[in-house]
């Protein structure tokens, strides 16, 4: 379906963000978890080998708890004695992560919700703040992010993706919800420190080796099982005094992830008249129209309409080597390396239907945001109709190396000191010779009717061919265009932290901390595409020519598949009108085909076109802080204050490679081409600077009862897509005209303000109740203006002599107004002013001087003044059922925001809204005893608005049962079972009405078996 597949198979492609990690967990210190952000210091975990009864153990007297006891206990202990906001997540036990995958597990804590993508954790929103308003730091370090983008445009990301990291060997996660003078900034919604141990943390000989396999039942077809194993070592020599850690891990997974994929034109008033819009009183058509939408209200048409059938495959190697000496008590050198490579390949082959708007019947429920039931179109036999057999193929490696060393000095007199520093990188590019994100187009031509139906939670695409034209007969099917998008984007982060504490011990100065840290941020975001807008047919769109080029792919090319089986359980897939089959093919075997016999990527299968979209962004953060930690006595009562302020400073450089535009063309009845020919650079600067304050006040009134309140400003950097330099023009414009954009390197930061109020009463040593109030004020959101604006040069056919020429001509012998017609008259009478293909029939119909101008819509970011007041409530219980080993967590998150969409009004009203608000809750059982571990989580989130602009785009509402089990066999051998998404729960998003149905996406359970092996 055109270039739109790329955009589809973009939603399932895992880009890769930042290093995938692997450590050496165990059990949390109870402590401030702030003060170990950026510091090697001890290890969050202890990891103890599992008693007889899986649960509890004597050691030298004492009681060891280990399993999922053991870490609701540590994380318990992290919330307890921690500063301002905290909540964490620790190990289980060694190798032994509560999930699969970290954002699963971050979903558990209060407040944090996540976005899936291919059935996993993929982005994490915390008190609906979501992923770009979120900081990840490893160990305190700003870490590179990366990812490969949507496909369509040069990434801009700073999102971090969760999907992309092992959890066997992370020790804990640490999630600041307030904000600390001596946490690093860029998260308003939160800093997620992820955390790994160290091998002199623990001396000794130790490790552990863990091997599953993972059978994902969404796969279309055989069901393989795929492997997944890690493993740990960890020792220590010379008296203790040089330590050694490696890990490794390896992890391969296979997945389908169908869909059906709507796309819709812009919200109309029923009193406009638009291209697109329905038919007014007066027209002929407006007899096919049922309850046609009122005058004010609101909705929106369908564009077009697709099944995907996707298959994936996704790999990840990962590996860590830590290297430690202590030459004296006081003294730790610690120098790590940790690598990881994501590869990811998903190959998507699709039936889709494109509408005209010229001859449709629809009908419609009630205002004021009226509804599709459904929206047909009827076409003439000349028209020639496209039933269209897509298919596409994202393919992407992401290499993440970082190299850091950390001293660590226990002075005299109570105080340490800590130098740290790395030098990391993140490049995501494509792993395919076609590019990372390609699409190649087929058509059987011959629709006479197609249909859009939303009476079911799957919209029902059907249609009708002509008599003589069977749409599965493969020697119907046509090569038409395709496109080749060549992506590449590279984080390079070099860091010095130098910090300071000094333990008071007595009076109300408890201690303080200080320090100083230098970020060198360094991005090339690049871009280009190769597209062939052949969409008539790849030959020629005359009937003789389509034969040609169907008769150049073999029948044998093509495998008939079924639609209705791959959305099983689905309402509306066992619809009788539903499209029953449609052919799939291989696409490196049809590009092949394709470029020998029509040069679709030069005749020598280079379809990685040069980068023509080249952008550098560099920010260069110097900051400073200071904080007073105080303890005093408060009515006989211990209390804390904490007081802090952070000073930053950042320089930004944007520079961009862009080509030019000089002339444009136009392909088929409603897609033009800009034309570009040379690039060159240009350079912009910009620079903020931020006071950021933060108190911390926390008091017990009562014997395990703790109250807190916080107060603190907190930022987030603007997405590299607004920062980035130069203007650039999207290639495919429309008859109305076409887009473009510019970037800002003088955005500041959003900035938010925040109250944080907690009320905590931990009852026993390992159940508590809480209750929380937030509140934020957000300022320096980042609006958009639009300028309308014409390019020297760039004109377009549409319009003018020529083509009034033609429309004149062809209307007078009484043809069709229809592009062929059209290109063909002003091919025979203007032959200079077309492309033709090597055979020198006609292509597209090239611009001239005397045409009229392309209007362009140039868009461009600016910080608005607009502000956004976001807060909500949390309350949260952890109850352990005495000693029978059950247990219980339960949560439950209100987001309210100041800032909705309106459904009702037009897309040519401007809104600001904000998105990802919204409510979530949490319910897990577990049993942890008789060397038994196991647990069901069932996790919801109510559904919210996941993207703002001319046109709403809201997630449904999504739950999900997971469920894991385990038994120590021995001490030290443990078989694990896990179940995720158990009953199948399938994803889908609408825009304005629920009937204007975006996408639905089928899930399946995931189920892995394994055994664990420590010591």
């Amino acid at each position: 379906m055109r270039s739109a597949h790329a955009r589809l198979l973009s939603q399932f492609a895992i880009g890769v963000s930042t290093i995938a990690l692997i450590g050496l967990p165990g059990v949390a210190h109870a402590q401030d978890a702030a003060a170990t952000m950026g510091a090697t210091g001890p290890s969050q975990t202890d990891p103890q080998p599992a008693t007889s009864d899986g649960a509890a153990g004597e050691a030298d007297g004492d009681i060891v708890v280990t399993g999922i006891r053991a870490s609701l206990r540590d994380s318990i202990n992290i919330k307890r004695n921690g500063q301002g906001i905290v909540d964490a997540i620790s190990a289980e036990d060694m190798g032994k992560f509560p999930d699969t995958n970290l954002a699963e597990s971050l979903q558990r804590i209060t407040g944090v919700s996540i976005d899936r993508s291919n059935g996993e954790g993929q982005f994490v929103t915390v008190r609906g703040f979501g992923p770009e308003y979120n900081l990840v730091t490893l160990n305190g370090r700003q870490m590179p992010t990366s990812t490969i983008g949507d496909g369509n445009s040069a990434p801009a990301s700073r999102s971090f993706d969760f999907a992309n990291l092992a959890s066997e060997g992370v020790a804990a996660l640490e999630v600041y919800k307030s904000g600390r003078a001596t946490v690093p900034t860029g998260g308003i919604g939160s800093t997620i420190n992820i955390r790994t141990p160290r091998p002199l943390d623990k001396p000794g000989l130790r490790g552990s080796i863990s091997a599953r396999g993972v059978i994902d039942t969404s796969q279309n077809g055989k069901k393989d099982i795929t492997p997944e194993v890690s493993g740990i070592l960890s020792d220590t020599f010379a008296d203790d005094r040089i330590g050694i850690l490696v890990t490794g891990a390896y992890q391969r997974r296979n997945f389908s992830a169908n869909s059906a994929n709507i796309g819709w034109r812009d919200g109309y008033l029923g009193n406009e008249n638009n291209w697109g819009s329905l038919a007014m009183p007066g027209d002929p058509r407006y007899a096919n129209i049922t309850n046609r939408p009122e005058a004010t209200d609101v909705y929106q048409v369908p564009q077009n309409g697709g099944y995907d059938v996707i298959n994936g495959r996704r790999e990840r190697i990962n590996g860590q080597a830590v290297l430690q000496f202590r030459p004296t008590d006081q003294l730790t050198a610690t120098v790590d390396y940790t690598y990881s490579r994501n590869t990811i390949d998903i190959r998507d082959n699709s039936v889709g239907i494109w509408y005209n708007h010229n001859d449709t019947l629809s009908a419609w429920t009630d205002g004021p945001v009226a509804g599709p039931i459904f929206y047909t179109e009827r076409f003439g036999a000349g028209e020639a109709k496209d039933l269209a057999y897509s298919a596409s193929q994202t393919s992407a490696r992401s290499e993440n190396k970082s190299l850091g060393g950390n001293l660590t000095w226990n002075a005299p007199g109570g105080v340490t000191m800590t130098v740290d520093a790395h030098h990391s990188t993140a490049v995501s590019k494509p792993d395919s010779p076609y590019g990372n994100s390609n699409s190649v187009g087929t058509a059987v031509f011959g629709i006479q009717n197609q249909t859009l139906n939303f009476d079911n939670d799957l919209p029902v695409i059907s249609y009708n061919m002509y008599p003589g034209i069977d749409a599965l007969n493969a020697a119907n099917i046509v090569p038409t265009g395709n496109a080749f998008r060549n992506s590449y984007f590279r984080d390079r982060i070099n860091q010095i932290q130098v910090r300071g504490h000094y333990d008071h011990g007595h009076g109300v100065m408890d201690s303080l901390d200080w320090g100083a840290e230098y970020t060198d941020n360094k991005v090339r975001s690049a871009y280009s595409v190769l597209q062939n807008d052949t969409w008539g047919g790849t030959g020629g769109d005359s009937a003789a020519q389509r034969a040609a080029a169907a008769a150049l792919l073999p029948d044998s090319l093509f495998t008939l598949t079924g639609i209705p089986d791959k959305f099983k359980g689905i309402s509306g897939a066992n619809d009788p009108n539903i499209i029953k089959s449609f052919y799939t093919f291989d696409l490196p075997s049809v590009v092949k085909l394709l470029d020998d016999a029509y040069n679709i990527c030069g005749g020598n299968g280079g379809c990685l076109k040069p980068y023509d979209t080249d952008s550098r962004i560099r920010e260069k953060t110097m900051s400073a802080y200071a904080q007073f930690n105080g303890k005093f006595d408060l009515f006989s009562r211990t209390a804390h204050l904490i007081a802090g302020l952070r000073f930053e400073n950042t320089n930004v450089s944007a520079s961009a490679l862009v080509p030019t535009p000089v002339g444009a063309r136009q392909n088929s009845q409603n897609e033009f081409n800009v034309l570009f020919e040379g690039s060159g650079f240009t350079t912009f600067k910009g620079s903020y600077q931020n006071w950021l304050p933060s108190v911390d006040f926390d008091f017990q009134p009562l014997e395990n009862v703790k109250l807190r309140a916080s107060y603190s400003h907190t930022i987030t950097r603007a997405d590299y897509g607004s920062l980035q330099g130069g203007r650039r023009i999207d290639t495919l414009f429309r008859v109305g005209g076409g887009f473009g954009s510019v970037g800002n390197p003088n955005l500041v930061p959003f900035k938010s303000k925040n109250i944080d109020l907690s009320a905590e009463w931990y009852y026993t040593s390992d159940s508590y109740f809480s209750v929380g109030y937030f509140h934020k004020d957000v300022s320096n959101y980042i609006g958009r203006t639009q300028v309308n604006t014409t390019l020297p040069g760039v004109t377009t056919p549409f319009g003018g002599p020529r083509y009034q020429e033609a429309v004149a001509a062809l209307t007078a012998s009484g043809q069709d107004l229809i592009f062929s017609n059209i290109r063909n008259y002003i091919a025979r009478v203007y032959p200079t002013t077309v492309t033709r293909d090597q055979n020198g029939v006609p292509v597209a119909i090239v611009a001239q001087p005397n045409d009229p101008l392309v209007n362009f819509v140039i868009t461009t970011p600016f910080n608005s003044d607009q502000t956004a007041a976001v807060d909500g409530f949390e309350f949260a219980v952890q109850h352990n059922f005495w000693n029978t080993g059950f247990g219980t967590i339960l949560n439950y998150t209100i987001v309210n925001g100041n800032r909705p969409y309106d459904n009702q009004l037009p897309s040519t009203v401007a809104q600001f809204a904000i998105t990802g608000l919204s409510d979530s809750a949490n319910a897990v059982l577990f049993f942890d005893k008789y060397g038994i571990n196991a647990r069901a989580a069932y996790n919801w989130r109510k559904g919210y608005l996941a993207g703002a602009g001319t046109n709403p785009v809201y997630v449904n509402t999504y739950g999900q049962l997971d469920g894991t089990a385990s038994y120590a066999i021995t001490p030290h051998v443990t078989i694990f079972a896990e179940g995720i998404n158990i009953l199948g729960e399938n994803r889908g998003g609408h825009l304005r009405s629920d009937r204007n149905i975006n996408f639905v996406t089928k899930q399946d359970a995931r189920y892995s078996a394994g055994v664990r092996f420590t010591f």
